[in-house]
Order: structure tokens, then C-alpha cells, then sequence
């Protein structure tokens, strides 16, 4: 089982693509108070619509042209506080909370209902009641990791290392959706449809090897990431030293050292996004061009030997990757082999163990100073092997027919703006335009459920074996995406599950997906004012429409095919409005000395401008041609863009806001919400002056789409 990544629990983001924190959208009690109910009268009037706006969350002391996150949040940001087992709140943390609650419900409904054997149900108790047997888990002790280690001391030469890393190889994220992806493993799997072909689905070989997030982590002068170096050299020694490892000290070393060397090797998340980059090797080809590792051995025990073709995603990071293997010793892989099996392992094997990881990978790296409860931390597993299963039973419950109707009118009201902003584009060659409203055409939207659902049947889990249970799920995913290569891709298919607080677009698919447990409130309430629902729930929708248009989305055809479709003209055009918001974003400082990069986390924000203006203008159109009402002193406008900026409400502890700058490809939420002053509609709205911090005249606004 892997241990947790940070970035992960911090951004979702992402992720993303991003990621998170929360509110109670008006009238909001204070926090830890319930809202009173409403006393019953013999007759009700027709309920007005709710507001859908934390208005005691707003620091009216703050100009919103200095600087709108405060003043949307300012109050709400003086009173949250982070829980103690979270390294970030805001308004994404208690819109999960809220579906980890309901999870739990069902979840341990299940396990008290006894279900019969064999069906999902049965997989979803033994899964959950195996997570919280500690007493079992501490009687294991080292037992269920042991196997992988005696393979691992039973290597004798490269070519068994090869085989050994062969048989390791794992499924991982889409590196088109989430760039800041870091496996243990010396390399990690996605399939889904070629770049060039988008009629068969493919393999595509990616960077891994490292325990910490990203090679920044090795390679930064930063004097903060220099002291988690220190704390992960002690980490290592420590949990070496629990497994009775003889040497532990000097084997951390190597291991560190080893791992400072794979990070040099590998490409930075700025080049990783460059799709370009990815090429298409024979598998006969991989010897010449990446010599060092046995890829005869490798692609065998992997079940990827008949494989025609793989597309390595960062060649010269797998070329140097390869080299490696050979160049170093056998002995100083096998100890780094042993450390990352016992790592991956850790929170599934006994106290001590977990709480070595822990005291790494969530205080160290993100800052939380207190582990998740057992409960939650078993929820969390349920849902990452058996997401499915419980995704099915979480929609039937919790996600009604009318929501989704509502979700997928507000969708295709906002795909119908799209092409109206594209036609009005001066910049854009007709052409172009033709290709671009083509692509908005064929996109393929999911909002809620995907329209089948995964088939379990043939993973075993068992009610007293809660590390073979996560290790049987993970070689599952593995199976089930070796089993598409060659095969037509499904443009239906959904790479999140229902209770995910997210939402994606998937590139190469051309398609996006919506999880019903982002419609919620304060995200989405059907019952609220038009403004807030377009502005909040609107701004994400149009912001995943429009990653089909970002730096990177841009560079694929309604098809999902990787194809220019644009006139030399128009891309540079394009080009150059992207580099002003690099400019933009890597003025910003979340912590003293630590930028932005805007480079890197480009496409999130262009996603983030263009999804903004077509939500407004969604949102215009909404009106049919009549005023908005002013409701509690706010027009239209201001409602809209206050619910933009409080969907990006948080407060993150500095490890964790470091973590995210450094390693992922969205920026802070706080930064998100300054997405607003290179919107006109939001100076009318809150009399932005010139003169104002976050002021810019109106040629230094970044328009794009």
C-alpha cells in the first residue's frame, strides 16, 4: 500500500488538478454551531432562494481591489482552524467531510448487515473490518510484507533486479491530469489511448523511484527543503531499524544517496507537461535507447512483452533511469528495494510502523501533527480498491435524478457559450475557431455516476488480511489496465470515482467528469441564487471545459488525437497571452522567498481564467435579458464572483503550502481566487480603482479565451 503523498491530501487537486477547504454557505452559523431551524407556521410562502454567499465570512475592512481572498474570507480565515489530522481546511475539506460522513454511514452499514458472501458488499466488510483490526495487524507483525522481502535478498544479478522491478511495475495517474504524480517504484503505468492513435488504447511508461514528492525535494538549495532531507535520512534509518535491518545507518545512506541520483534523472513537472516530449519506442528499441536495464526481462514480468510499442512519457528521464540500473550496485537497489517495501506497507503494518510513517510522510512533509482516525484512514482505503462498489451504493443514496438533471442543464449551458466566446475572438483565424467549436462539440461530459460500473468479482479480500487486501486491489488496477491495451478506448470511462470532491478533464479522451459528491453545497445548492450555483459550481464546470483549451488541452483535437489544429499566427498569439499570466503568477509569494511558478502551473490557471468568463457569461445569459435582484445589499455580479472567491477559501499549514507550491501544478487557492482582476465585470462590480493593489489596467488583463 503507498504511503501517503501529501500533494494528494493537500490538493484534492488536482488536481488539482489543486485543493482545499470550507464554509457553510449563508446564513452560516459560527463554526461548531448548527443553524437554528426555521419555527413552523400553519402556511409557508414559497421559499426564497438562499443566497448561497457566506456573508459573515467577508472582512468588509478590506477594499476588494487590494485584495479580494481577504475580503471574501478575511473573517471566516480569523476563526478557522485546521484539525489537528488535516494539514489544510476551507471549503473542498467540508464538502468532504461531508461525504466521508456518509461513507461511513454506508460502509458500516454494510459490515452490520452481514452481507452475503461473494457479493460487493461482502468485499466492501472484510476490506473495512481488516483495516481496523489493529489487534490482528500487531499479531502479523512483519509477517505479510516478509515475502517481498526474502524476494528482494534473493536477487543475484541485474537481471533478476530487472525481473524483480518487472513484477513491481503499478498502474499510475493520468500524467496528462496530474503532473505532480511521484511513485516509489522505479517506473509507473497509464494506459489509455495513443497520441497518434486514437483508436487504440496504449501503454505509456513513466518516472518514478523516489519516497519524497518530486526531485525538488533532493535537489533544492532551499534551507526548508534541506531540513526535510535531514528528517528523511533519519526516517529511513529509523524504519530500517524497526525491521530489524542489520546496518540500517549505512544502508539509509546509500539508499539516500541513491535516491539523490534518480532524482537528477528525472524530468521536472515544467517538462513533464510538455507533451511533445513522449515518444512512441518499439519494444526491440528500448535496449538502444535506454541501455543499462534488461527491458527483455522487465517487459516480461511485467506482462507487457507482447506489447508493440510503448510510449516512454520522459525519455531522457527513462534513458538515465535505465543507466542507473546498471551503474549501480546491486546491493545498494536491493536496500533501496527493501526500504520502499516496507515504506509502501507501513500504514497496514503494526503501530510502530505506521507511526514511523506517519511522523514522515504527514507531519514532516505537510505539517499535520495529528494521524487521521483509524475509521477515516480505513474509509479512505475502501474507497481508493473498492471505489466502485461504494460509489454505486453512495448515488443511490445520496445523489437524486433531479440533481444530476440540474448539473447537466448548467453544463450544457455553459458548452453553449463557449463557441459564442470563441466566435467573438478577434485574434482567431476562422479556421481555427471551426477546429476549436468542433472540439467543444464532441466533448464527452459525465456528471454524477459513470454509466457502468466497475466489475470486482474476481479480487479477494479477506476480513483478516488487511495488507494482502490492498496489495491484491493494487495488482487488480494493474490487470485491469493491461487488459485495455490494443482495445478501443472507452470515452466513457471514468478515472474518479462518485464521492470524489473533485472534478477532471481527461485530454485524450476529449471528456470531463463531474462526482456527485462535488455537487453539494456551498458548490452547488439547488435552492440557491443563480449567482452563487454559476459562480461557484459554474466557475469549476466551465474551468474543466476549459482545460480542453489550456497550453496542453490545446494541443489535441476533438478526437483526443495529439494534432496542431492551429494557424502559426494563433499559436503564437496564444502563446504569448499564456507567457503574461506566467508573469502574473510568478509574482505571487504564498511564503517569504517562495514564488509561484508560473510555468508550471500554466494550465490550471489559464483553466481558471476561461472557466471564470464563461461561468459570467453563463450566468448573463441565465437572466433572460432581465436585471439580477440585489439580495442582502449585493447585486448579481458581486454574488457571482464572491461565490468564485469563497469556493477558493483556505487556510494551509506552511509544510503543506510549501509542498504544493514546489510539487504541484495548481496554485493556492488564495491565488486561484486573484483569478478575478483580469475580469472587466469584476471592476464594475466591486469599483476596483487604479491605485488598488490588485488593480491592472485594462491592456495588462489577460484575456485568452
Amino acid at each position: 500500500m503507498p504511503s501517503p503523498n501529501p500533494l494528494a491530501l493537500a490538493v484534492l487537486a488536482v488536481a488539482i488538478a489543486g485543493t482545499l477547504a470550507g464554509c457553510q454557505r449563508s446564513p452560516t452559523p459560527a463554526a461548531g454551531q448548527e443553524a437554528p431551524a426555521a419555527p413552523a407556521t400553519a402556511e409557508q410562502a414559497p421559499a426564497a432562494p438562499v443566497i448561497g454567499i457566506d456573508l459573515a465570512g467577508i472582512d468588509k475592512s478590506v477594499q476588494p481591489g487590494d485584495d479580494f481572498d481577504e475580503y471574501a474570507n478575511g473573517n471566516w480565515r480569523k476563526t478557522a482552524v485546521i484539525p489537528d489530522d488535516r494539514s489544510s481546511t476551507g471549503v473542498f475539506y467540508e464538502v468532504f467531510r461531508k461525504a466521508e460522513q456518509r461513507n461511513r454511514e454506508l460502509v458500516q452499514g454494510i459490515a452490520a448487515a452481514n452481507p452475503a458472501a461473494g457479493t460487493d458488499e461482502r468485499r466492501i466488510a472484510d476490506y473495512y473490518a481488516a483495516f481496523m483490526d489493529e489487534a490482528a495487524i500487531e499479531s502479523h507483525g512483519l509477517a505479510p510484507v516478509q515475502p517481498e522481502l526474502d524476494a528482494i535478498q534473493a536477487i543475484g544479478d541485474k537481471a533478476a533486479l530487472a525481473t524483480y522491478l518487472g513484477q513491481g511495475l503499478r498502474a499510475d495517474v493520468d500524467p496528462l491530469n496530474a503532473t505532480d504524480y511521484q511513485t516509489d517504484r522505479l517506473f509507473g503505468l497509464f494506459v489509455t489511448q495513443g497520441l497518434q492513435d486514437p483508436a487504440h488504447n496504449t501503454a505509456y511508461l513513466l518516472q518514478g523511484g523516489l519516497g519524497m514528492p518530486n526531485r525538488d525535494y533532493y535537489l533544492s538549495d532551499d534551507k526548508e527543503m534541506v531540513a526535510v532531507r535531514d528528517k528523511y535520512r533519519a526516517y529511513v534509518a529509523a524504519l530500517l531499524k524497526q525491521a530489524g535491518v542489520a546496518d540500517a545507518d549505512a544502508k539509509a545512506k546509500s539508499i539516500y544517496a541513491l535516491e539523490e541520483k534518480i532524482a537528477r534523472a528525472q524530468a521536472s513537472i515544467v517538462d513533464t507537461n510538455d507533451v511533445h516530449k513522449a515518444q512512441p519506442w518499439p519494444l526491440a528499441d528500448f535496449a538502444t535507447k535506454a541501455p543499462g536495464l534488461d527491458w527483455a526481462a522487465y517487459f516480461k514480468a511485467a506482462g507487457l512483452d507482447g506489447q508493440p510499442s510503448i510510449t516512454v512519457w520522459q525519455p531522457d528521464a527513462i534513458a538515465k533511469l535505465s543507466a542507473l540500473t546498471a551503474s549501480e550496485p546491486l546491493q545498494a537497489w536491493q536496500d533501496w528495494a527493501t526500504f520502499h517495501a516496507i515504506d509502501r506497507a507501513s500504514p497496514l503494518l503494526p503501530k510502530a510502523y505506521a507511526d514511523l510513517s506517519f511522523g514522515f510522510h504527514g507531519t514532516a512533509l505537510s505539517g499535520t501533527p495529528q494521524q487521521r482516525e483509524r475509521w477515516k484512514r480505513a474509509l479512505s482505503a475502501v474507497n481508493r480498491d473498492l471505489g466502485d462498489a461504494v460509489g454505486k451504493l453512495y448515488v443511490d443514496k445520496y445523489f437524486p435524478a433531479a440533481s444530476r438533471e440540474k448539473i447537466q442543464q448548467l453544463v450544457a449551458n455553459l458548452l453553449a457559450v463557449f463557441p459564442e466566446r470563441i466566435d467573438k475572438l478577434d485574434w482567431m483565424d476562422p479556421a481555427t475557431k471551426q477546429k476549436a467549436k468542433e472540439k467543444v462539440a464532441a466533448t464527452k461530459v459525465g456528471v454524477g455516476y459513470p454509466d457502468s460500473w466497475r466489475d470486482y468479482s474476481s479480487l479477494e479480500i479477506k476480513p483478516d488480511d488487511a495488507l494482502g487486501n490492498a496489495q491484491r486491489a493494487e495488482l487488480a488496477e494493474y490487470r485491469h489496465q493491461l487488459a485495455k491495451l490494443g482495445k478501443a478506448p472507452d470515452r466513457g470511462e471514468w478515472w474518479m470515482t462518485p464521492q470524489t470532491v473533485n472534478a477532471i478533464n481527461i485530454p485524450l479522451q476529449n471528456a470531463l467528469n463531474f462526482p456527485a459528491a462535488i455537487l453539494e453545497p456551498p458548490f452547488f445548492d439547488p435552492n440557491a441564487d443563480d449567482a452563487a450555483n454559476y459562480g461557484s459550481i459554474g466557475a469549476v464546470i466551465g474551468h474543466e471545459i476549459s482545460h480542453s483549451f489550456d497550453n496542453l488541452g490545446s494541443e489535441f483535437d476533438a478526437q483526443g488525437k495529439l494534432q496542431n489544429w492551429w494557424t502559426p499566427e494563433d499559436a503564437a498569439h496564444f502563446k504569448a497571452a499564456g507567457q503574461k499570466l506566467v508573469a502574473q503568477y510568478d509574482a505571487y509569494e504564498p511564503l517569504p522567498g517562495l514564488h509561484i511558478n508560473g510555468a508550471q502551473t500554466l494550465g490550471e490557471n489559464i483553466a481558471d481564467l476561461a472557466g471564470l468568463e464563461v461561468a459570467h457569461q453563463a450566468y448573463l445569459k441565465s437572466l433572460d435579458g432581465k436585471p439580477a435582484p440585489v439580495i442582502d445589499g449585493l447585486s448579481g455580479d458581486q454574488r457571482f464572483f464572491l461565490a468564485f472567491g469563497q469556493s477558493w477559501r483556505s487556510k494551509t499549514r506552511d509544510a503543506a503550502l510549501r509542498a504544493q507550491v514546489v510539487g504541484d501544478v495548481h496554485a493556492p487557492g488564495r491565488f486561484r481566487a486573484m483569478t478575478v482582476r483580469n475580469i472587466d465585470a469584476w471592476y464594475d462590480a466591486f469599483d476596483a480603482k487604479d491605485g488598488q493593489k490588485m488593480y491592472l489596467p485594462p491592456e495588462e488583463r489577460v484575456r485568452i479565451w
